[in-house]
């Protein structure tokens, strides 16, 4: 009985994980546009703060990858 082995190489293999400046540029947008939210729109229903967290999230996994791109990762 043979045995067959499968080999792979390590530059052919990619990442699937993102890179930290993505997760803190996220992060810390979420962050800020949650408080600044807080902030300015308290007279408002509570959901508004969190759809601008959210959108400050996703603004953030943005300029996280744009910043990689022109970049590099921070570490």
């Amino acid at each position: 009985m043979s045995k067959v082995r499968i080999t792979k190489r390590k530059k052919d293999e990619k990442s699937r994980e993102w890179p930290a400046v993505v997760y803190f540029w996220m992060i810390g947008l979420a962050f800020a546009s949650y408080v600044v939210a807080r902030i300015v729109l308290d007279a408002y229903s509570h959901p508004y703060h969190w759809l601008s967290g959210l959108a400050g999230g996703l603004a953030g996994v943005l300029i996280g990858w744009l910043w990689y791109r022109r970049r590099g990762d921070v570490f």
